[in-house]
């Protein structure tokens, strides 16, 4: 990715007095003529470089200009390459252990003073989501639209979007871009997506808004539920949703209220319970979801089970 680059090249220039750009560009495995793009970019953001022509000619930022070379504490810099290990767990590749090495040149002990600390952000279904996520990340670089087929629970779509940000939440990974079907910003899950491609076409980056993740506006409680719980069911809800979610009764069972987005998301969370949950209210629902269990009840008892 090119921010990588980007800092690599820049902590690189901060390490040492002048370097050229045949040598970044081996280091970067990438052209000159694409570092000579970098080190606009880094100028663009007010740090000031040279370069000089001739036999010991170079890059390297202007003399006199103050800039702490500790910019980044050892702190900083554990912290940063905590993250930055935690990408190639998703990615399948070592490529931001690469760029770790190049981020610590010279300061070796930073690598191995953080190896206690390791966050995985790869889930079940890596093998295919590592390819998706290289695919985005080139789009978004190279600015260009992507097209999917997207699985939801209002049903199937093909999608076209201008890709503007990658993000891990909520254990899985989104994609968050300007949809050109729906002519808004969506963001759309990885692992509903198939049949993801580039379009081939690339696109103007629009004025895009503030990110903000609202859990309310993207999930709102619609339905406010009542379930009673059993007493060893105590540990799935202070794993879900806190030790403050339930009230435990005189018979040491547990109540639990909370939202719900809609009521197919309720009745899946408490038929996960099996028999050890029984849900209170809303009246209407409960009689509903009976209707649901005797109906799977008639699918068994067909068996004789």
């Amino acid at each position: 990715m090119k921010i990588d680059r980007l800092i690599g090249i820049l902590s690189i220039l901060l390490q040492q007095q002048k370097v050229t750009a045949p040598y970044l560009a081996e280091k970067f495995e990438v052209s000159r003529r694409t570092i000579n793009r970098d080190i606009e970019d880094i100028c663009k953001a007010g740090i000031p470089i040279v370069t000089t022509q001739g036999k010991n000619g170079g890059i390297s930022i202007m003399e006199g200009y103050r800039m702490d070379r500790t910019l980044l504490t050892s702190s900083d810099m554990q912290s940063i390459l905590a993250g930055l290990r935690s990408l190639d767990s998703v990615c399948g590749t070592n490529r931001y252990q690469q760029l770790m090495e190049k981020l610590s040149a010279g300061n070796s002990s930073v690598l191995t003073s953080n190896s206690h600390i390791l966050i995985d952000l790869s889930s079940w279904y890596k093998s295919s989501l590592a390819p998706k996520i290289e695919l985005i990340q080139r789009a978004i670089d190279k600015t260009q639209s992507i097209s999917f087929a997207y699985y939801s629970p209002k049903g199937e779509s093909v999608r076209r979007i201008e890709p503007y940000l990658l993000l891990f939440q909520w254990a899985s990974w989104y994609v968050w871009g300007y949809c050109l079907e729906r002519q808004d910003y969506r963001m759309f899950k990885l692992n509903r997506m198939l049949k993801l491609d580039t379009t081939g076409e690339t696109f103007v980056p629009r004025e895009v808004p503030p990110f903000e993740i609202d859990n309310e506006k993207i999930f709102p409680y619609l339905i406010r539920a009542s379930v009673l719980l059993e007493p060893d069911m105590k540990w799935r809800l202070i794993e879900e949703y806190g030790i403050d979610s339930f009230q435990e009764q005189e018979d040491g069972r547990l109540l639990f209220s909370s939202g719900f987005a809609d009521k197919d998301s309720l009745y899946s969370w408490v038929l996960s319970f099996g028999n050890k949950g029984e849900l209170l209210e809303p009246e209407d629902l409960r009689r509903e979801f009976c209707c649901i269990i005797r109906d799977i009840g008639k699918k068994y008892h067909k068996d004789d089970i």
